[in-house]
C-alpha cells in the first residue's frame, strides 16, 4: 500500500531532495529493514507455535487443564498472535489492494497525476531541472491571463498556430495550445510530456504548433571500426534486440580488422516538370539543357543559390509535350534539398527568357525522386552513393556470429537475392537495412520520411580464401544525410552527431562530415545485415525476439490514465 509524498524538501543535513513521483510505503516506518523483520516474526511464529504444542501435549499426558497457563505460555500465546497479525497484514495487504487501488484511482478522474506511477519510466526524472520532474508528465499552472486565451483558441476567436507570434514566448504557446486540445477533444496529454524542451529551437524550421515531444531511447551500438577509425553508433529505436544485434555485427567487424568504405558519388537532385503546346518545342528544350556547350552557363546561373552548390549535371526525359529537368548539385555539408531547390528556380527562370512559351507546372515532378521508392535513385543514385565492404574470418563467423560461412552464403543468395527477385523488390535486396537507417536518422536529425530511399541497398556475400572466410558487403546508392540545417540543430541530435565527430559543416573541406556519416550509416547497416543474416541462419531469430524483444512487465497492474 503507498500514498503519495509531500512537496519535495530540503533537509538541513544536506540529504537528496526526493521527487513527487516517488512512494512511501508501509515498509518504512520498520525500525529494521524489511527482510530482517520479516525473518525475525517467521522465526517468532515457529518457535511459539512449537513450544506450545509441546507444552499442551505435556498437559494432556498428565491430565492438567488446557486453560491453566504459566507466565512463559501467556508470553508465548501473546508473541503467536502478534507474529500471525503481522504475517496477515505483510501477505494480505497487496491481494486487497489489487482489488481497492484501480477503484480508489478511478474515483480521482482522468485528469488526477497521482493514478499515473511507472517503475520503468523512459524519463530519468532525477536527472531533469527541479520545475521538469514535477511537470514534465503534467498539465502545466496556467494564469488567469492564459486561461482567457485558452477560451479564445477553444472558441476559435485566436488562430492555434498564431500562438508563437502573438505571446512571443514559445514555450507557453505550446502549454496553452497543449490546453486547449485537450479541452476541445476531451483526451488527456498527461503521458506525453511538456517541459524539459527548447521550443525556441524549432520555431519556423522543425515542427509547427507543438503541443509536448515524443521520447525515443537511444542506444549505442560499436565500436564500428571503418576505414581505420572506431565510432560508436547512436540508434534511436523502440524495437528490441535491434541496438544489441548491430553491435554484434560491429563486433565481428572489429575482430576481422574492420570494414572499408567509398563513396562513389555525392549530389542531391531536384526535377522540375514544365510544358509547351507541342512535344517538338519540349524536345529543343531537352536538347538545349543537354547541350555540354550551354551546361557552363546555366552552372553559373545555378551556383548563385549558395557558395556550397555545385551544378554536376542535368539529366532530361520527356513525356509528349512535357520535360522533367533531373538537377544534381553537390550541397556541401547539408543534405541540400533547399539548396538545389533555390538553384533550379533560378535557372527557370533564367530558360523563361528563351523559352518564353514554357509553363512552368511544378519545382517537383516527382523524376528526382525524393521520399518514393524510384528506380532512378537506384540506378542514377541520390545523396551519397556508398559501397562498404569486410571480411570476415571464419573463426569469427563461427564464434561471434554463430554460424557457417556456407550457411550465410545460401542464405542470402536465396533470400536477400532471388526472394527479393520474386517479390518484385525496388532496391530490397537486403535483409533489414532500413531498421539501422531509420534508427540513426532519428538519432541525428535527418529526415526519417528519406529512409525510403535511403534504405535501398544490395548485400552481397561470398566465401573467400579457399572457402574459409566470408566476404561481405552493402552497396547503398541513396544515402541522403546531412550535418546542418534541419533536426541536426536540435540539442539531443547535435550530441548524437557530436559522438560521431560529424557535428555542424567541416572547415577544411565542405562536405567531408556529410559523406563521413553516410559512410558510418553503410558500415552500421554492413554491421545489421552480418548479425540478421546469421541469428536467421543459425535459427535464432524467434529466440533471441522473445528474450529481448517481449516485455516481462505485468501491465494489468499498471494504472494509465483514462
Amino acid at each position: 500500500m503507498a500514498v503519495r509524498r509531500r512537496p519535495p524538501t530540503a533537509s538541513a543535513a544536506g540529504e537528496p531532495i526526493k521527487s513527487d513521483n516517488q512512494l512511501l510505503k508501509a515498509s518504512d516506518a520498520l525500525p529494521l529493514p524489511l527482510y530482517l523483520t520479516n525473518g525475525l516474526f517467521f522465526t517468532l511464529f515457529f518457535a511459539v507455535a512449537y513450544f506450545l504444542l509441546n507444552r499442551w501435549r505435556e498437559k494432556i499426558r498428565s491430565s492438567t487443564p488446557l486453560h491453566v497457563v504459566t507466565l512463559s505460555e501467556l508470553a508465548a500465546l501473546f508473541s503467536l498472535f502478534a507474529s500471525i497479525i503481522y504475517l496477515l497484514g505483510f501477505f494480505g495487504i497487496d491481494f486487497v489492494q489489487s482489488f481497492v487501488s484501480p477503484n480508489s484511482s478511478a474515483a480521482h478522474g482522468p485528469w488526477n497525476d497521482d493514478v499515473v506511477v511507472r517503475q520503468n519510466s523512459s524519463v530519468n526524472l532525477t536527472a531533469l531541472p527541479s520545475s521538469a520532474t514535477s511537470a514534465a508528465y503534467e498539465s502545466p499552472a496556467l494564469s488567469a491571463d492564459d486561461e482567457e486565451i485558452i477560451k479564445s483558441v477553444v472558441d476559435g476567436t485566436t488562430p492555434s498556430y498564431s500562438l508563437e507570434s502573438t505571446l512571443g514566448d514559445c514555450r507557453r504557446a505550446a502549454a496553452i495550445r497543449r490546453e486547449a486540445l485537450q479541452r476541445t477533444t476531451g483526451s488527456s496529454l498527461d503521458g506525453l510530456p511538456l517541459e524539459g524542451f527548447d521550443y525556441e529551437a524549432i520555431l519556423g524550421q522543425c515542427c509547427e504548433m507543438p503541443v509536448g515531444y515524443v521520447q525515443i531511447p537511444v542506444g549505442v551500438a560499436g565500436p564500428l571500426l571503418i576505414d581505420g577509425e572506431e565510432y560508436t553508433v547512436p540508434m534511436a529505436t523502440t524495437e528490441g534486440c535491434l541496438v544489441a544485434s548491430t553491435n554484434r555485427g560491429c563486433k565481428a567487424i572489429l575482430m576481422s580488422g574492420g570494414a572499408r568504405s567509398v563513396v562513389l558519388k555525392d549530389g542531391m537532385t531536384r526535377a522540375p516538370v514544365v510544358r509547351f503546346s507541342s512535344a517538338a518545342r519540349a524536345a529543343e528544350l531537352k536538347f538545349f539543357v543537354e547541350d555540354l556547350l550551354n551546361f557552363d552557363t546555366l552552372a553559373v546561373v545555378f551556383n548563385r543559390s549558395s557558395r556550397f552548390a555545385k551544378l554536376q549535371r542535368i539529366q532530361c526525359s520527356i513525356a509528349g509535350k512535357n520535360v522533367y529537368m533531373r538537377f544534381t548539385c553537390s550541397t556541401g555539408d547539408a543534405m541540400g534539398m533547399n539548396m538545389v531547390s533555390k538553384g533550379v528556380q533560378n535557372v527557370l527562370d533564367f530558360l523563361q527568357s528563351d523559352f518564353t512559351d514554357m509553363d512552368i507546372i511544378g519545382i517537383s515532378g516527382n523524376f528526382c525522386s525524393d521520399k518514393k521508392p524510384a528506380a532512378v535513385n537506384w540506378i542514377e543514385g541520390r545523396g551519397k552513393s556508398v559501397v562498404c565492404e569486410a571480411v570476415i574470418k571464419e573463426e569469427v563467423v563461427r564464434k561471434v556470429l554463430k554460424t557457417n560461412v556456407a550457411a550465410l552464403v545460401e542464405l542470402n543468395m536465396l533470400k536477400n537475392l532471388t526472394g527479393s527477385a520474386l517479390a518484385g523488390a525496388l532496391g530490397g535486396f537486403n535483409a533489414h537495412a532500413s531498421n539501422i537507417v531509420a534508427a540513426i536518422y532519428i538519432a541525428t536529425g535527418q529526415d526519417p520520411a528519406q529512409n525510403v530511399e535511403s534504405s535501398h541497398c544490395i548485400t552481397m556475400m561470398e566465401a573467400i580464401n579457399d572457402g574459409k572466410d566470408l566476404h561481405v558487403s552493402v552497396t547503398m546508392p541513396s544515402i541522403e544525410v546531412g550535418t546542418v540545417g534541419g533536426g541536426t540543430q536540435l540539442a539531443s541530435q547535435a550530441a548524437c552527431l557530436n559522438l560521431l565527430g560529424v557535428k555542424g559543416a567541416s572547415r577544411d573541406s565542405p562536405g567531408s562530415n556529410s559523406r563521413k556519416l553516410a559512410t558510418i550509416v553503410a558500415g552500421s547497416v554492413l554491421a545489421g545485415e552480418l548479425s540478421l543474416m546469421s541469428a536467421i541462419a543459425a535459427g535464432q531469430l524467434v529466440k533471441s525476439h522473445m528474450k529481448y524483444n517481449r516485455s516481462s512487465k505485468d501491465v494489468s497492474k499498471l494504472v494509465c490514465p483514462s
